[in-house]
């Protein structure tokens, strides 16, 4: 268990990935949003981050956050994936909720001592971001012309 964990460079390439949570393009595929990229990037510092948990928590608090947080990118590529506009809207709020829950439980791994004050605040940051992002898409889903 190290609580000083510094978040590292992902194994899987995410192209550049330059978010600007004001600006919400709707691409061809989920793969190609923003949005979809740094949830992927987010699962992935999750996964980095559990890894240094203590074996007693493999199947608490660790399978807890791994599964939550890749409900985040899930939804978003199921939802994207649905006949209306709708459906994909309710999927990014399961999304959001997801989202929420990894936050709860890192702050609960801070408390534990399992994380760092400073590898939370990055979380926090990314997942501060992730949310603007999803409500901007939420937003532009409801009112394509606005």
């Amino acid at each position: 268990m190290d609580p000083s964990f510094v978040l590292g460079e992902p194994k899987t390439t995410f192209p550049n990935v330059i978010i600007d949570p004001e600006v919400v393009i709707i691409a061809d595929s989920f793969q190609n949003l923003d949005v979809y990229k740094l949830s992927m990037q987010f699962a992935y510092d999750v996964y980095q981050i559990v890894s240094s948990f203590p074996d007693f928590e493999k199947f608490g608090l660790s399978s807890q956050l791994r599964r939550a947080s890749v409900s985040v990118p899930s939804n978003i590529a199921e939802g994207s994936g649905r006949q209306h506009q709708k459906e994909f809207v309710q999927f990014l709020f399961l999304s959001k909720g997801s989202l929420r829950e990894v936050m709860t439980q890192l702050e609960l791994s801070k408390m534990l001592g399992y994380i760092s004050e400073e590898t939370f605040i990055q979380m926090q940051g990314q997942a501060d971001r992730l949310h603007k992002m999803l409500n901007r898409l939420i937003a532009r889903l409801k009112n394509p012309g606005g």
